[in-house]
């Protein structure tokens, strides 16, 4: 059988901005969407496992605790003039749109209450079904609130990154010119992996500290990674190429 011929001629098809931008957004999503799910799998493994006298108490000492960082910490941001406000809407919005809009907290209302002696219909039947799992069902709820305070947090603490960053492009400059103007040797080996682990460092932050399981002040997640971040672009730029 003929092989098919290549014309040469023939380019890949790159793709534009705009689409670019849309699978960004969709992989964020996805990720977002991902450590919603974890988190929430975490917390119903440990009402089971590691916390089952603290049960619905568990999530809702996690969310006041994640509100009081905004109310102590939090005082200043760049984003808003209110941060613990920020997070407070955000919060109550996500709620709103996902539990209120959809009917959600409506049904559990409905289903909830034990049926009469001589009920009948549909409603007896879910509640059988519904209450051996309310408490996974409301404890799901809450650990969605602490994700939307957290996410809330991690989208006030952004600029820190981005001033870290800059802090380290400066210097990493600085060694670079310093390099190339006393002939030392640049490796493109430490360039392309430095840079490679810029990015996943910023999603790894994201990711592990929407997922925790416990309460935890945010300075011991985006302090480090972001010392990180910076010192992945700190030495991408020093071992840049000598000559652009």
């Amino acid at each position: 059988m003929a092989e098919a011929v290549v014309d040469p001629r023939r380019r890949a098809v790159q793709e534009g901005l705009f689409s670019k931008s849309l699978t960004a957004i969709a992989k964020i999503i996805q990720w977002l969407l991902l450590s919603l799910l974890f988190s929430i799998i975490i917390e119903w493994a440990g009402m089971v496992l590691w916390w089952p006298d603290e049960g619905l108490d568990h999530s809702r000492t996690m969310l006041a605790s994640e509100i009081s960082y905004l109310d102590n910490d939090f005082r200043r941001s760049i984003v808003t003039s209110d941060p613990a406000q920020f997070a407070k809407r955000f919060a109550d919005n996500t709620y709103h749109y996902l539990f209120e809009v959809t009917r959600f907290v409506g049904f559990i209302n409905w289903v909830s209450p034990p049926p009469a002696m001589n009920e009948k219909g549909l409603r007896p039947k879910l509640h059988r079904i519904f209450n051996p799992i309310a408490e996974f069902v409301i404890a799901m709820m809450q650990v969605t609130q602490v994700f939307s305070v957290r996410l809330a947090i991690l989208t006030l603490a952004m600029p820190i990154f981005l001033l870290f960053s800059l802090v380290a492009l400066v210097d990493g400059l600085v060694q670079r010119d310093l390099r190339r103007w006393g002939g030392g040797r640049e490796s493109s080996f430490i360039y392309h992996y430095a840079k490679k682990a810029a990015l996943p460092l910023v999603v790894l932050a994201w990711i592990i500290y929407l997922s925790l399981p416990f309460s935890l002040h945010p300075t011991f997640v985006v302090l480090p990674f972001a010392t990180l971040f910076a010192l992945t672009v700190a030495v991408t730029a020093s071992t840049f190429k000598k000559y652009l």
